[in-house]
């Protein structure tokens, strides 16, 4: 099921989603999504529950309901040095963790050794604490795309959209990067058209703000997300993504220098590309706010 279907815009429109991804995960990482909503161009973001700096941007998206937020459901910390684990105890979930309670590096880890019912009992707790804290999220979507890495944790990524009635973020570009084929999708899923990010090639090359400014030519008509993830290159954020240059901090300074610019602002203007976020989304599928 095409997501577009379900909104109310003439078959030929060019919907954007800019989508900041990580909010959360640090200090440097919340200054920087707050930058790239209030200043730059992102129209939403999501959230990681589980990570040390989630108060400060919880507290934000309380204080300014204008932003549309999401949560950020989170089951791997990818980082060397700087670990985090699940809300819920190690006993409760022991195969979501390594044996200092802390969430696994790699999606094929977790899928090793991860019980569909262990992830559906950590993000349920994970939502559950969001709710808690005041926020009212427009959609779920999955850190590192981990959700779609084993058919029975996307069937638990479904029913929790269904459960809290919030969009889910899927495509069949989002399955096949993390190793999986289109067969598991169903027909009732709720797809996007077009998923854009930058990868390793790109930032290797030096081209990745280029690319960026490329996808608003390369924009088909249906819905589309470009996914960012916007930080600062400081110490706080090297010593984060310490050996780890793919989505490390230079990186992260490169997507929120561009989206802060005036020239994609520019480019953007003269396009007729219209912009959406989840919370119009949501509303179309489920309604008014629950």
């Amino acid at each position: 099921m095409r997501l577009f279907d379900q909104l109310p815009y003439p078959a030929d429109t060019r919907l954007l989603m800019i989508h900041a991804d990580d909010a959360g995960l640090a200090h440097g990482e919340n200054r920087a999504t707050k930058e790239v909503l209030q200043n730059g161009l992102a129209n939403s973001y999501s959230i990681m529950v589980p990570c040390p700096w989630f108060g400060e941007m919880a507290n934000f998206a309380k204080a300014h309901p204008e932003y549309d937020y999401g949560i950020h459901l989170t089951l791997t910390c990818e980082w060397h040095q700087y670990r985090f684990g699940p809300l819920s105890s190690a006993a409760e979930v022991p195969g979501l963790v390594d044996k200092y309670g802390h969430f696994y590096k790699k999606r094929h880890q977790l899928v090793a050794k991860a019980t569909a019912a262990e992830v559906e009992k950590e993000l349920r707790a994970q939502i559950d604490y969001a709710l808690d804290y005041g926020l009212q999220p427009s959609h779920l979507d999955s850190h590192m795309f981990s959700l779609g890495a084993d058919p029975a944790f996307l069937e638990v990524y479904r029913k929790l959209g269904r459960n809290y009635q919030l969009p889910i973020c899927l495509n069949g570009q989002l399955l096949e990067m993390v190793g999986q084929d289109l067969s598991c999708l169903q027909a009732e899923d709720p797809l996007l058209d077009q998923v854009f990010m930058g990868d390793w090639e790109l930032f290797q090359t030096g081209t990745m703000a280029d690319y960026y400014f490329e996808v608003l030519d390369q924009l088909k008509p249906g819905l589309s997300i470009l996914f960012i993830h916007p930080a600062y290159d400081n110490a706080e954020m090297r010593a984060v993504c310490i050996d780890h240059p793919n989505f490390g901090a230079e990186w992260r300074q490169i997507d929120l220098d561009t989206f802060t610019s005036t020239a994609f602002r520019e480019k953007l203007a003269a396009s007729d590309i219209q912009l959406i976020n989840w919370r119009e989304i949501r509303e179309a599928m489920y309604g008014e706010e629950q």
